[in-house]
């Protein structure tokens, strides 16, 4: 398993995207998560477009694109920390898309360690069947710095453990005031 993309290719994630759903996510769901995480930006000042930058595992920028955020929305997000949690997941489902070529195939139960089971749906003789391949765990932090986003990477490295062995796991922590993603593999 590795992280790829065309090197030559500038990287867009467009959280719209989430709303056409995912094996083990909901069109509804993602829509969810689409809304939640364009509040976060939009809160930070950010207007769709802006930089993201991706540290860790790889360094890259990429452009970040969501829909308008309206009035209602802001209502509807008003709980700060939850929103800025949806809204991590929504930037790392699409991030880990597109690095890993991985999708959601599965949500996690609580006490896992993890928030998702990432792989891919093969069909053999008319049956799917869904791979897993790595687990995901995801953090996001509404506005802090390098070492906030550090700690929480430790944190989370710790928390996936009881799990480790047979799958390997991503740790995507998404701070929305840069906006920054750092991913680390374990």
């Amino acid at each position: 398993m590795y992280l790829c993309w065309d090197d030559l290719e500038v990287m867009t994630l467009n959280l719209s995207h989430l709303c056409k759903g995912l094996p083990a996510i909901t069109p509804a769901y993602d829509a969810v998560l689409m809304e939640a995480a364009a509040i976060c930006l939009a809160e930070q000042g950010h207007l769709p477009g802006v930089c993201l930058e991706i540290t860790g595992e790889v360094t890259e920028d990429c452009e970040l694109l969501w829909p308008e955020v309206t009035a209602q929305m802001r209502l509807c997000w008003n709980d700060l920390e939850y929103t800025t949690e949806q809204g991590a997941y929504a930037v790392a489902l699409l991030l880990m898309g597109r690095l890993t070529g991985f999708s959601v195939i599965r949500r996690s139960r609580k006490g896992t360690g993890y928030d998702y089971l990432l792989g891919y749906v093969e069909e053999s003789h008319g049956v799917n069947y869904l791979r897993g391949m790595a687990r995901l765990e995801v953090s996001g932090i509404r506005s802090g710095n390098d070492r906030l986003v550090k700690s929480r990477v430790k944190l989370k490295l710790e928390q996936v453990k009881p799990t480790d062995g047979r799958l390997p796991a991503y740790i995507v922590v998404v701070e929305f005031s840069g906006p920054l993603a750092q991913v680390v593999r374990k």
